[in-house]
């Protein structure tokens, strides 16, 4: 308990601070006078407006989901994972690793040109061309050594002296004017953005300013209070930060002329009193307080990563979540920041390496927005932050970091991506384990699927045509011992239409049962898991089978749609359960319920022989229903290789004009058979409809047969079919229409 108690050590204070001293940090020295010059006042304007309209909502998301749960070590990294499970968060986590990281390369190239004078006394004194890693290499070990050995206690307190020189150098620069500022004419009422055309450019080199944004979440595993510090260091971080930039943007453009703006990194310095040192003294102060803030912030993204196992190597894993006995400081995955950090500086240019981080920024400040509106379209009942952002804020967040990233560079925007999709890919195959959706998008698929069944339940009524599509039900005890029936739900769920299948367990409601249904179902999930189904699937406890028709079918489709057909199966080879079937007819046929009724044969589903549809003069109103069944059924991929076959029996007088109405219905509905597969069958008074069936069929995928109402008393009717494999028996309770 005292271990875990030293850790969780800090304050409020740190958040704003991390994220201040690294808001006005190395951009706004080096670069917001280059902006000016080129784009214009209201140009730059325009960046810090665009800028901010991703950071803030970032600010407003983060801080609302912070203020909903503990966020542990990791902070962005931490939310994002939790929310879209740990494998799309390890693939953003270590983009954000490797931002951060590279980012502590930045900002100590940055430093160095605080030593500006430094390399030019000793060029002109000693004509030598001192390169910049003179100055960085060593201020990246001297901070290596630092971190290593004293921990984020030590960054923490330089962030105070580092922030208290940062205000002393912004005051003096307020206070100061440079020699050209009474020449300057500028009016905010009159100037114009200056090089439009440039906008985007000048936004990419301005924009890692505004990622200091999220740097204190970072320390969200060392914070007391990470759900009241995270949302009131970030989000007064984020409106201090705009508001200074707003002024200073003003004050280099009535204090410096365009030339100097553009051709002068340090123009602050022409501007500020005793600006030759205060500048480059608030410059290294601002960028070394980055440095600290990114080489605090990084090591623990990546020891939460290491904690969740995102990489393959469970060595690794184990080694970068060690932490320090006494404080728990990521001391091994400090180790591994600061080497990658000191590869780039040694490189001395990371131009084109910051506009790949910028993106992978972006797609964490848009990942975190859209956690913030699924959650807000969610609507989970366990979600209730005591700092509530607005939806509208985090869709726009969103929205504008994906669009921001395709304008500053479409290539390294899809590189980007594809580099994402790639790690993602890669950490789903090695963490097969973790497949499967969060509650976060189990939420939004449930708001989603509710407000869509109440559109369609309102649109219904206001109807008066009805596109027919077929949404059957089935229930059967017999899941364990016949599968034809789950087959059959399958295929006409697939594609077209929608299936409930209901798994009955026979008796009374009680803890027994309900404990017996769970299991059941459980079963029946891992039974059809890899089978790439597509029916809803449930348990129904009732004593008898007709209470259990009569509760089935006054239940509500899962398709926003009442159910319209019901499926009923009983075993050929021994049908004891075809009496229940016949005795529980007039129950579903009440409900104005299209029936099918299943007879199903142990023989195996021969697909490629093909649907038969047996179609006769004394029962047209089935017709239509048994042909827009067998096009249903044939879009499952199981039957893509089977044809549909019709048999037609007529009167011998009535032939031609069967055949030519058979010829015209396949055409005019668009359906894929043939004429070929269309047999027109004379009827033989010596010759029943049973044996025709038995010798055109008896090798056919599935046979489908028409029976009206008036038939199902009578005995015989589903039986006689010995010869032929499984064959679906079907009444229409009105007769399709097929367009």
């Amino acid at each position: 308990m005292a271990e875990k108690s030293i850790s969780k050590k800090f304050g409020t204070a740190p958040v704003f601070f991390t994220a201040i001293s690294t808001i006005l940090g190395a951009i706004l020295f080096l670069r917001f006078g280059f902006a000016v010059g080129s784009v214009g006042f209201w140009g730059v304007i325009g960046i810090i407006i665009l800028g901010h309209l991703v950071t803030i909502p970032t600010a407003l998301a983060i801080s609302e989901i912070a203020s909903n749960k503990r966020v542990e070590g990791g902070g962005e990294y931490f939310i994002i994972s939790r929310s879209f499970g740990l494998n799309i968060g390890a693939t953003i986590g270590i983009a954000l690793f490797l931002s951060q990281a590279i980012s502590v390369a930045f900002y100590v190239i940055a430093f160095t040109e605080s030593f500006q004078f430094l390399f030019e006394y000793i060029k002109t004194t000693y004509e030598i061309e001192l390169p910049r890693q003179a100055i960085s290499l060593p201020s990246i070990l001297i901070l290596g050594i630092l971190i290593l050995t004293k921990g984020a206690n030590l960054g923490v307190k330089a962030l105070y002296f580092v922030v208290g020189i940062l205000v002393i150098s912004l005051i003096l620069f307020f206070s100061g004017s440079s020699e050209t500022t009474h020449s300057i004419d500028f009016s905010i009422f009159n100037s114009d953005s200056d090089n439009s055309s440039n906008f985007f450019i000048v936004f990419a080199i301005i924009f890692p300013a505004f990622t200091g944004i999220t740097a204190g979440v970072g320390l969200s595993g060392d914070l007391k209070n990470p759900s009241k510090s995270i949302p009131i260091g970030t989000i007064t971080a984020a409106f201090t930060g705009m508001i200074i930039y707003f002024f200073i943007a003003y004050k280099l453009a009535v204090s410096a002329n365009v030339e100097d703006l553009l051709n002068n990194q340090l123009v602050m310095g022409q501007i500020a009193i005793q600006g030759s040192w205060v500048i480059p003294l608030g410059l290294a102060a601002s960028t070394i307080s980055s440095a600290l803030g990114s080489i605090m912030v990084a090591p623990r993204t990546l020891q939460a990563l290491a904690s969740d196992r995102a990489f393959p190597n469970n060595k690794a894993n184990r080694w970068l979540s060690r932490g320090r006995k006494k404080d728990n400081e990521p001391i091994n995955s400090s180790l591994i920041t600061l080497i990658i950090a000191i590869v780039f500086v040694a490189l001395g240019n990371v131009n084109t390496v910051a506009e790949i981080i910028s993106m992978f920024f972006m797609v964490t400040y848009g990942a975190l927005c859209l956690i913030s509106f699924l959650n807000h379209f969610g609507s989970s009942p366990s979600y209730r932050p005591s700092y509530n952002s607005k939806w509208y804020l985090s869709l726009l967040g969103f929205i504008v970091s994906i669009w921001i990233m395709f304008k500053i560079n479409t290539g390294y925007a899809a590189l980007a991506f594809i580099l994402m999709t790639a790690l993602y890919l890669y950490i789903n195959y090695t963490h097969k384990y973790r497949k499967g959706f969060v509650s976060l998008f189990s939420n939004a698929i449930f708001q989603l699927n509710r407000n869509l069944q109440v559109f369609l339940q309102r649109k219904r009524r206001r109807r008066t045509y009805h596109e027919w599509r077929p949404s059957a039900i089935c229930i059967s005890k017999s899941t364990f011992d016949r599968e034809k029936a789950l087959l059959l739900l399958n295929w006409i769920s697939h594609k077209y239409g929608f299936g409930t299948y209901l798994h009955r367990i026979e008796g009374y409601y009680s803890k027994a049962t309900h404990k017996q249904a769970e299991n059941e179902l459980n079963k029946i999930n891992r039974m059809i898991g890899k089978t790439n189904s597509h029916v809803y699937l449930d348990t129904i406890i009732s004593p008898s089978y007709t209470s259990a028709i009569a509760q089935a079918i006054q239940i509500p489709g899962i398709a926003g749609m009442e159910n319209n057909m019901v499926i009923f199966e009983f075993d050929k080879d021994n049908p004891g359960n075809l009496e229940h079937i016949i005795d529980n007819f007039n129950l579903v046929n009440a409900g104005n319920f299209d029936v099918l009724i299943l007879g199903s044969s142990p023989r195996e589903i021969k697909y490629q022989n093909g649907i038969h549809i047996w179609i006769s003069s004394t029962d047209s109103s089935n017709a239509n229903l048994m042909i827009l069944l067998s096009f249903i059924i044939s879009g499952h991929p199981a039957w893509k290789k089977a044809d549909i076959k019709i048999f037609d029996i007529c009167k011998p007088e009535l032939e031609e004009e069967t055949r030519e109405n058979m010829r015209e219905l396949v055409k005019s509905g668009r359906l894929p058979i043939t004429s070929a597969n269309i047999e027109i069958i004379t009827q033989n008074p010596e010759v029943s409809q049973k044996e025709l069936v038995n010798l055109k069929s008896y090798d056919a995928g599935l046979t489908l047969i028409g029976f009206r109402e008036e038939a199902v008393k009578k005995e015989n009717t589903f039986e006689g079919y010995d010869k032929i494999g499984t064959i679906l028996f079907v009444n229409s309770h009105s007769e399709k229409v097929i367009e």
